[in-house]
Formats: C-alpha cells, structure tokens, sequence
C-alpha cells in the first residue's frame, strides 16, 4: 500500500494502546498490548513490510470523508462512489468493558447507508515490528495469527478466506441490509478465534463507549470561543493517558519523520516529566482532575526510586527506567525516512528543566485539586534540593541536541522556576523548609540569566550563554512568571522572534521554527518543519502582552485561528508543520495539543 499523509490519520485508543485509522479506512499503526509494545500493523512505517488492517470498497475511484462521532473518541469513515454510501465506524472499547487485556480490542463496523456497495477486508499482521513470521488459521469465527509471542484473533460476522499474509474476504454491504463487525482482540496460543460477536454486542459496546466519552467530556469547564478545538484536543490528551499507571506518552507512534528522507526520526511512545507536567496543567485549566491525579501518583513513585533527589528526563510507561535505542534497518521508514528508530537514546540526558515543570505541576495541583500531603512536600523537597546544587550545570536543552551541552537559558529559567513555586508553596502551607536559602538560591539564578543571558547586540535572549542565536522555548519566560510581558527585554525578545528567518528571527507567516538549525548545533542533518507548539507560545505570550498593548493582542488572536486551520480534517496535530502545509513528525502530539488549550483558555479570558 502507498504511503499515506501523516496528516491523513485519525486516531482511536483504549488508554493502554491507540492506532491510527488512514482516511483510506486503513490501520498502518496498532501496537499490542501497550503504547510502547511492539507493532501488529506499522505500514506507515514500511508499506511493504510493516502490515496493516484495511476496509475500504473494491472501487478505487470511491471518494471518502472522515470524522468522529460528536464529542467522542469514535471514527467514522465514509466511503461514496456509484454503487452508493457505506460507512466504517472505528473504535477500542473503553470504561467498564475492560477487565484485562482480552478486552483490548479494535471493533470495525461497516454499515451500508445507501445502495450497494462492493467492499474488500484485509488484515495483514506483522508482529514484532515485522520481525516475527506467523500463522493464520481460519475458523467459523473468523481467523487467527499466531506468533512466537503474541497470537490474535479477528472475529467476523462474514466468513474470511487466507493467504500468506493473513486473512481476507470480499463482500457486500446494502442500504437496510444487515452490519459486518470484525473485532481483532487477544487469544491464548494455539487457540482459535472463539469469540462469535454479533450486531448486538457490537452496538451495545458502541454505546456504552459514546456513553463513556461523552460522560468525561462533559466534565470539561471550557466554555470558551473556541470550544470544538478544545474538546477535541482534551479527547486527544486522553487517549495519550495509560490508564493502569497514571503516565501520559508524549505521541502513540514512533520514528515519523521531523522531516521527509532525514535522520530526525524518535520514539515517543513514552513519558517524558516536561510533557506530562504540561499536560496536566491543560488538564487542569480544564477542570479534568482525575488525570492529574494520576500523573501525580506517577511521578511519586518515581520520585520512590532515588534518594538523591535527581530524576530521567523521561521513562517508560511502565515506569521503568532504561529506554535503549535501536534501530530496525529491515524496515524502509516512512517514505524512506530511515533510520526507524524504537527506544530513545536521550533518556539519561540530563535537561535541568523538568524540575521546574515538574514542580509547577504539582503547586497547581495543590492549588486547584487539592493541598498535598507532608510526605508529598518530602518528595518535593528532595528535587528543590538537587535542582539548588545542580543547576550551574550544562545541560542538553529542552530539545534534546545531540551536539553537546550548553548554558541553555530555557533551562536556567525553568530551574529558577522550582525554586520559586517551592517558595510559594512552602509560604502558603507552612511547611518546613528554609525558604531564606531557597530565596537566595532563586535570586542567584535571575541575576545570572539577565547577566549571561541577555546578548546586548541582538537586544533578545540567546539560545544558550554566548550563542548569539534565538529560541523559542525563551517565550515562556512570560508564561512561568519569570518576567512581565511588558518588560523590555521580554518585549524586543518577543520582536526579535517574530522577525522572519532571513533577518534572524523565527517566525515564517504565522508559524515558529523551534530554532534556527543552521545556527545551532543539535548534531543532527536536514531540515525540519515549523514546531507546532512553539506556535501557540508566541500566541500565549503575545496575549499576556497584549493586556497593554491591544494590537498584539488582536495579533495573537489571528495567529491563534491561522494555526488552527492547520490542524488536519478531525483536529489532530503531529509535531510539526513542513514547508508545503504537510504535518511532520510523530502524530498526534501531546505537546501540540496541551498548548492549544493552554493558549485558547488564556486567550479567550484575555478577549473577555
């Protein structure tokens, strides 16, 4: 099969694993069991090899359109060509209908809405990455894949025929007529498909999975001007969240290219604490308090593990600590982008910046959820401590360069941050701590940002100490409370980003590059695209500008709406947009979508 557009995937999930649907009714990425276990299906990543699970009619001229069901994680792909209308609707049972990992389960419904259209079925597994060969039995029930570890099985109302790559079947679907329902869920080895699953489970299951999204949903706060975004991205969020531990992944899929043909190609299907952290706090502006809840539960016990104080920039979901990097050269990459990576090399980083992500997260949490507990303050206070011996170190930066560290400033300010929500929640509880120190402390790390950070000539932030170049991630100084938006050096930072790359800024149109890569060396080839959630910082901190100044407000708000046109058709984001509007990177990105809510919320309280 012919590679699709990263941004024509949709997405649905179960809060253990998630895949991604194409537009052309194809699954080409599902793994098995959990977000970061091997692929089943991964033709986006090899069409050739990689396996995936397609129903789409027989006619190749059929024109198609994409959406969810209103308000829930449920896909709908329609199909229109001579012969009629049919429909598929997607989606992984949720809530109550798991009880262990049987129940993780992809349900396929094809309906026919007008006519009678001529369909095609084809489930192609490739287990292990497309590592592992396996077996396909054909049952009265439907089929089933055994391999070396993991066997599967796809119940079908419809009797399925095999070849040497799975199963497959033909079939009709008429206006009136009955539904076909093919289910793919966990078996025990050596078994068969066992499962005989009829119209009616399949609606019950339907309903009670609207039932349950519409029921979270409905808990959200936000009734702002851009609602539907906003749903949609608090949906997207959710899906990112594994409901057995608490943690959120940072995007379900792994090594889609930052840009096409190039090296820039990650994993990051696991739980970085600057992505969690954020997350939590779009959660939070949303009233969903139960997901930060389980984040902090989380991080506590990571926060268990070492005495020192000092924490992984990322882990597994699983909570485990090792991430190893490797690369599977059997598979091509998306459209050639090579190498195709599993596991990430960046997990012992070390990034001074979590701290203060980290324990801003948990200052709102006790602001907004509720106070934390003496034992939690001990955790806290472990992290305030190593952060107060550490931070004159250099470090690797918030965006992972792999060309060596540097006095990065986002990391300095991020660490002046932990100091100061730790002051501000030891004044507040009155828990023990010396908070003369910890003010000293923060103080030294102001005074040592405005004195080597601030490059005189360019009238802006640098990168990193000396750098003479500018980043994005500098706009949160205004975001964390570091500097007033209307302060001077915020100000000509703000101007000097929004220049356009030829005169040294970073703004193309309405889009933000991360940073400049022909000025800043992360050790890495190629060219990547405008970073998506740098986009709606420049939003976020044109806002809190414009309570002064009504133009950058009124600047921010037009940047917000282009940006949005970016999404793609059901409101999803990857990582990063490239140079013809295509979306780059790994999809969809949490970091995109806690972002845009963070902006619409603030921005929406801004224009009153």
């Amino acid at each position: 099969m012919p590679y699709q557009a990263i941004e024509n995937y949709a997405i649905i999930g179960n809060m253990r694993s998630a895949a991604l649907v194409g537009i052309n009714g194809s699954i080409d990425w599902f793994c098995f069991p959990h977000f970061d276990s091997p692929s089943v299906f991964a033709s986006i990543l090899d069409e050739n090899k990689g396996g995936y699970f397609k129903l789409a009619p027989t006619d190749p001229k059929s024109k198609n359109k994409q959406y969810y069901w209103p308000d829930t994680n449920v896909l709908i792909t329609r199909f229109y060509n001579s012969e009629g209308i049919v429909e598929i609707i997607d989606y992984m049972p949720v809530g109550e209908d798991i009880q262990n990992e049987y129940d993780y389960r992809i349900v396929r419904r094809v309906r026919g809405i007008h006519g009678k259209v001529s369909m095609k079925m084809e489930c192609y597994p490739a287990f292990n990455y497309a590592r592992d060969t396996h077996n396909t039995v054909i049952s009265d029930k439907g089929a089933s894949y055994h391999s070396r570890d993991l066997s599967l099985g796809l119940a079908s109302n419809i009797p399925l025929a095999q070849n040497d790559r799975g199963s497959f079947v033909e079939f009709n679907i008429e206006e009136g007529g009955s539904t076909a329902v093919f289910m793919l869920h966990k078996i025990d080895a050596g078994k068969c498909c066992t499962i005989s699953y009829s119209e009616e489970q399949a609606e019950r299951r339907f309903t009670n999975t609207i039932e349950y999204w519409r029921n979270w949903l409905s808990k959200s706060t936000y009734k702002g001007r851009w609602r539907e975004m906003v749903n949609r991205s608090a949906l997207i969020l959710k899906l990112l969240t594994f409901e057995p531990s608490g943690a959120i992944v940072a995007a379900p899929t792994c090594s889609l290219p930052e840009g096409v043909g190039g090296e820039r190609n990650w994993d990051y299907r696991y739980t970085w604490i600057r992505d969690a952290a954020f997350t939590v706090y779009a959660f939070l502006k949303l009233g969903f308090t139960d997901e930060a809840s389980g984040f902090m539960r989380w991080i506590v016990e990571r926060s268990k593990e070492d005495d020192s104080g000092a924490l992984q920039i990322m882990y597994g979901i699983d909570g485990r600590h090792e991430l190893t990097e490797h690369a599977l050269d059997h598979l091509e990459g998306y459209m050639g982008s090579s190498p195709v990576r599993i596991g990430n090399g960046a997990y012992d980083q070390l990034q001074l910046d979590i701290y203060g992500e980290l324990i801003d997260s948990i200052y709102l949490f006790d602001r907004h959820v509720r106070p934390i507990a003496y034992s939690g303050w001990k955790h806290i206070m472990k992290h305030v401590r190593w952060i107060s011996k550490n931070w004159k170190k250099k470090d690797d930066g918030i965006w992972e360069v792999r060309g060596g560290q540097q006095h990065f400033v986002y990391s300095k300010v991020m660490a002046w941050v932990a100091l100061d929500r730790a002051i501000r929640l030891g004044n507040k509880r009155s828990f023990p701590a010396d908070l003369n120190e910890l003010t000293r402390i923060r103080d030294e790390i102001f005074m040592e940002i405005i004195d080597k950070g601030w490059n005189e000539k360019r009238q802006a932030f640098d990168q990193y100490y000396g750098s003479n170049t500018l980043d994005a991630s500098n706009l949160m100084m205004s975001l964390v409370f570091f500097m007033a938006p209307y302060d001077p050096m915020m100000e000509k930072t703000l101007d000097a980003i929004m220049q356009p790359p030829d005169k040294g800024g970073l703004l193309t149109n309405s889009l933000v590059y991360r940073y400049n890569v022909n000025e800043t060396d992360d050790g890495l080839s190629g060219e990547e695209g405008t970073f998506n959630i740098c986009t709606f910082w420049l939003v976020e901190a044109l806002t809190r500008a414009g309570k002064s100044d009504p133009e950058k407000l009124e600047k921010a708000r037009l940047i917000f709406e282009q940006m949005l046109g970016y999404a793609n058709h059901v409101g999803m984001y990857s990582e990063q947009i490239g140079l013809s509007g295509e979306a780059l990177g790994n999809t969809p990105q949490a970091f995109t979508h806690l972002a845009l809510i963070s902006s619409a919320f603030n921005l929406d309280r801004a224009l009153g």
